[in-house]
């Protein structure tokens, strides 16, 4: 289960962040949540390897099939 929670995005970061997005198949949410294990991993934070297997999973699952 994900925990949620409210963020507050100017909406000018909002519509770069959409974009960027689309352009790489995600949506908005896993598109933060990839930026977010990104900066982790590279501040020498990275979380429990299990939950980064299982976010990958997740990004899996939610890709668009190729059909």
């Amino acid at each position: 289960m994900k925990k949620r929670f409210l963020l507050r995005l100017d909406p000018a970061i909002y519509e770069a962040l959409e974009k960027w997005a689309a352009d790489e198949l995600r949506s908005v949410n896993g598109q933060i949540e990839y930026l977010l294990l990104e900066a982790l991993r590279k501040a020498g934070r990275p979380p429990d390897r299990s939950v980064v297997r299982k976010a990958e999973r997740a990004r899996e699952s939610d890709a668009p099939d190729d059909a």
